[in-house]
């Protein structure tokens, strides 16, 4: 899952940034406003953290701004003030949930968990496809109830496709929700781990579950065979 962190505290940011990549998210950073408008523009993000002080636009600006575009991607408001207009305000301008500074982490990271899950279509903290079930917020998998002993990265990657199962998903898509904008998409990276992530499915059952569809993508269901 990919995250759109705007905070313009350095240090505030770098902890979160470190904190998600952590727990297998691929982060982007920005420290002012206009600059998340043009990365929320350009990327298609899972969810996105916005501080409600900013340099250029405030939060509630930017919030505002991206839902007049029509953006669904849920939000996550932070903001030192904890008057109930300020919360209204976040609310009002298209926040999903709003959070007062300070925080402890795991509150963030619940939150963040319970907005994404929700986002345009209710989504289930488990997934089943076949023998295989995610923890979405353990972050574990296990095949025919053996855990599959993942990197965080390949966690990423079958995690995203579990919640498209049924459906191809295209090289692009897979590498803009599943690395952040360091990512060179002209890299085999994207091969190298679906090989992996396969191999890893495979030693436990040895049906397919993660199939190849040349010139279109990526397909996980058990319900085809290659």
């Amino acid at each position: 899952m990919r995250i759109l962190l705007a905070e313009d505290d350095t240090r505030l940011h770098d902890l979160l940034a470190r904190a998600l990549r952590e727990r297998a998210f691929a982060v982007d950073v920005v420290v002012d406003g206009e600059a998340a408008i043009i990365e929320a523009a350009v990327n298609d993000y899972d969810a996105i953290i916005l501080d409600v002080t900013m340099p250029r636009r405030s939060g509630l600006e930017v919030c505002a701004e991206l839902r007049k575009r029509g953006k669904r991607t849920p939000i996550l408001m932070l903001t030192a003030r904890d008057a109930l207009t300020d919360r209204v305000a976040g609310l009002d301008a298209g926040a999903d949930d709003y959070l007062v500074k300070p925080f402890e982490l795991d509150e963030l990271l619940a939150r963040l968990r319970a907005i994404m899950r929700r986002g345009p279509v209710l989504q289930d903290e488990r997934i089943v496809v076949g023998d295989l079930v995610v923890d979405t917020r353990a972050q574990q998998a296990m095949r025919a109830g053996q855990p599959l002993n993942l990197t965080t990265r390949e966690y990423t990657l079958l995690a995203y496709l579990a919640r498209q199962a049924g459906r191809v998903v295209g090289r692009a898509e897979l590498t803009d929700h599943v690395w952040d904008a360091n990512h060179d998409p002209a890299s085999n990276a994207l091969e190298v781990y679906i090989g992996r992530v396969r191999k890893k499915l495979e030693s436990v059952n040895e049906v397919p579950l993660l199939h190849t569809r040349r010139g279109a993508g990526y397909l996980l269901s058990a319900d085809v065979t290659d």
